[in-house]
């Protein structure tokens, strides 16, 4: 179970992180990357992001180039919040598949009405 504390900051790190990405995706243009959840670490050492990144094509090839930015975006991400946290936390980012699985079981449930 997640504490308030942990909570105010996983809120706190992905509005920072959605601001993080929306400024640099806007330069590369028809890319949009979003936070959709920040799980943080009991400890608050960790924070897993967890990105859906449209169009899904491309999601791999971003979600890698994210992963080897991300001590570039741990510092931004750290420069915005040094007056929350002592710390910034480790930064892991994995692909959100959520909507995808919704959209599967959607798709199944259409075929199974006709």
């Amino acid at each position: 179970m997640e504490g308030k504390r942990q909570a105010k900051i996983s809120r706190l790190i992905q509005k920072e992180l959605s601001e993080i990405f929306r400024r640099q995706t806007a330069a590369m243009g028809n890319i949009l990357v979003s936070v959709s959840a920040v799980r943080v670490s009991p400890d608050l050492s960790i924070a897993k992001a967890y990105l859906s990144i449209f169009p899904p094509e491309k999601s791999n090839e971003i979600l890698d180039n994210i992963k080897k930015q991300s001590k570039t975006v741990r510092y931004e991400l750290a420069q915005a919040v040094k007056s929350v946290l002592r710390k910034c936390p480790d930064l892991q980012f994995y692909l959100d598949d959520s909507l995808d699985y919704i959209d599967n079981i959607d798709r199944l449930l259409a075929s199974d009405k006709k």
